[in-house]
């Protein structure tokens, strides 16, 4: 009967065991990254790198920020979630935005008329 007692108790520790390494491995996967670019950031990649593999600059806060040397085409990636969005603008301090790239998408974009770019949590 201990015997028993034993082999039951072993299994039972034994499948415990595999949960707790099945969830452990679940749980330590990360979010997507998309070509280089983290889950929940906004990636700039350098001029002409087509596909888009490694970013050149890589933002994570909401706000404005200006962009400098920034010309020619460049892949741009927002791979943010909940809706949030990056709005591509004219001049500095993200005055004069004119257009817009929703989470989740990606623009191969000519940056030399955009000074500045925007990260904002959703549509208003």
């Amino acid at each position: 009967m201990r015997t028993k007692l034993r082999r039951a108790a072993a299994l039972a520790f034994a499948g415990m065991t595999a949960v707790i390494v099945a969830t452990g491995t679940a749980q330590a996967k990360s979010a997507d990254t998309w070509a280089g670019c983290p889950y929940g950031a906004v990636c700039i990649y350098p001029q002409n790198q087509n596909p888009a593999v490694s970013p050149s600059h890589i933002y994570w806060t909401y706000g404005a920020y200006n962009l400098s040397n920034q010309v020619g085409n460049h892949w741009v990636l927002n791979n943010q979630y909940d809706g949030a969005v990056v709005e591509l603008c004219l001049s500095y301090n993200a005055n004069d935005c004119t257009s817009s790239i929703p989470a989740g998408h990606g623009e191969y974009r000519d940056l030399t008329p955009i000074n500045s770019f925007h990260l904002r949590p959703h549509y208003n």
